[in-house]
């Protein structure tokens, strides 16, 4: 179970810090057949200059905090509000079954990682 949480826990790590240089480097396209609430949307985080560049930060942090076990509490603390955002926008904007699927289980393994590690957070909460 062990290799099999941190093999986990590496891909997610990755596929955020994938998501975050992307805010950067831009190597990924665009989907063409994106619906247009979503176009929309992404046009209005488009006219905010600081917002991109801060998600992209912020997901390559918490992916990178996220794949060490040490510190990979506080990158799933880091890495929810993203994820929240994501299942949110996959459920709402552009509801479609293989992204609310691929949202879903990274939010899954998100939250088994906060439980996992809720020792951890109990100095947080006193």
């Amino acid at each position: 179970m062990k290799y099999v949480k941190f093999i986990l826990c590496l891909l997610f790590g990755l596929m955020f810090i994938n998501a975050g240089l992307d805010k950067f480097l831009h190597y990924m396209p665009m989907p063409e057949d994106m619906p247009e609430e979503a176009k929309d949307a992404f046009g209005a985080l488009m006219k905010l200059p600081w917002l991109l560049p801060l998600v992209g930060i912020v997901e390559i942090v918490g992916g990178l905090l996220f794949i060490f076990p040490k510190t990979r509490a506080l990158g799933a603390i880091v890495i929810l509000p993203i994820m929240v955002g994501i299942l949110l926008h996959n459920c709402t904007v552009a509801p479609a079954a293989p992204g609310i699927g691929i949202a879903t289980v990274l939010f899954l393994i998100n939250l088994w990682m906060l439980i996992d590690n809720r020792e951890k957070y109990k100095t947080l909460m006193s």
